[in-house]
């Protein structure tokens, strides 16, 4: 009996997790059959894939593009605009990979959910800021997350014999690895002369720019951790953060009994990414293989959370609950954008979010109406905030 052929939904697809996704799409071709994908900006390259992967429903952010994007992929093509657009194109292929980037994947996140589907998602932002609302839509039967993120997918892969074990009783900690990004080892006075050029050569991934902000301010590891608290269903303080510069190591779980176990390969995301898709079955392309003939070292440190606050904000919003995740992943988004834009510079990141959280908040979050006045208070917040460091 052959292999059964699954639709897939790429949103986000000229991203660098997209363009990854699509190289583990191009080697299987019997396996997976790509029938919808979603850009925002760069539509000729969306085009492209169009063409390429014989598309047969796409997604684009505005309206006003939908003229272009015909002219370049024909008429047949079926295009859809906006969030209702993603939504639409999450519910309908077995497989969604949610690569949109921020907190505008939250309707791929939950209309991919709340329809049975297996989401890939490297989409952390909808499901820190959402975490109570994406819990009760991830009961729908069928529904399935697994995490793209390095990561979130080494613990996927070490829990395997806890996984039917709710709350993970013989679990001590989840071990989160970091690289400790571009200025590991950097003194506060040299922090101080920081540009965002310098944050954004990042030592051992390759990443998009906003990812690659939040690892040099150790945000993304903060959030990592309220994703991994969300994924697995463990408290925060169950997860700890351990600084891994060689990136070998992705993350570890701790066992009750003191036994560690680490999934280990070579920094190499089309190897999450084949994991989400291929799941039971593992694709056999050795992506991230180790040459164990050959010498190397691993080694760990504590993260150095009195210089890099980030992280210790991160246990803060997970202490306070609520709506508190959500507003520290707005109020990130809105000072790296800004410091992206150049309109203020990488040292002002985390205190623009600091300040912020020192203002939340608390209040109702039972509907997506409510998630979305917290994310626009918080937003509105940081704004402001950045009007005053520009």
């Amino acid at each position: 009996m052959g292999t059964v052929r699954r639709s897939v939904a790429l949103l986000g697809a000229t991203g660098s997790v997209g363009t990854q996704t699509l190289d583990v799409l191009r080697r299987e071709p019997d396996r997976f059959e790509l029938v919808s994908v979603a850009g925002s900006s760069r539509l000729r390259e969306l085009a492209a894939i169009v063409r390429e992967f014989h598309v047969a429903r796409v997604g684009i952010s505005h309206e006003q593009d939908r003229a272009a994007v015909v002219e370049m992929v024909g008429p047949a093509v079926e295009i859809v605009v906006g969030p209702e657009g993603l939504a639409a194109l999450a519910a309908s292929a077995d497989i969604v990979v949610n690569a949109v980037m921020g907190f505008a994947g939250l309707p791929v996140t939950m209309a991919a959910l709340a329809n049975g589907r297996r989401l890939a998602l490297a989409n952390k932002e909808s499901l820190i800021a959402a975490a109570p609302l994406v819990e009760s839509v991830r009961r729908t039967p069928g529904a399935q997350i697994l995490p793209i993120d390095s990561e979130h997918c080494a613990i996927h892969q070490c829990l395997a014999g806890s996984i039917d074990h709710p709350g993970h009783p013989d679990v001590r900690r989840l071990i989160l690895t970091a690289s400790g990004g571009p200025f590991r080892g950097w003194s506060p006075e040299q922090l101080a002369t920081a540009s965002t050029a310098d944050a954004l050569h990042h030592p051992t991934w390759s990443m998009g720019a906003k990812i690659t902000i939040d690892s040099s301010t150790l945000m993304n590891k903060g959030l990592e951790v309220l994703e991994a608290s969300a994924l697995f269903g463990v408290a925060a303080d169950r997860v700890a953060v351990v600084v891994h510069p060689q990136s070998i190591v992705h993350s570890m779980v701790e066992y009750v009994d003191g036994s560690v176990i680490a999934q280990l390969s070579r920094p190499d995301m089309r190897l999450p990414i084949a994991y989400c898709l291929g799941m039971p079955d593992r694709l056999d392309h050795a992506w991230g293989q180790l040459d164990f003939s050959t010498a190397f070292a691993l080694t760990f440190e504590p993260p150095d959370v009195a210089t890099f606050t980030a992280l210790p904000l991160a246990y803060e919003a997970a202490r306070l609950g609520g709506a508190a995740p959500a507003w520290l992943s707005a109020a990130n988004e809105v000072a790296v954008e800004a410091c992206l834009d150049g309109r203020v510079a990488w040292r002002d990141i985390v205190p623009i979010v600091s300040a912020v959280m020192d203002s939340y908040e608390a209040g109702s979050l039972s509907s997506i109406e409510d998630l979305y006045a917290h994310d626009a208070r918080a937003r509105d917040l940081a704004r402001a905030l950045v009007e005053v460091s520009s």
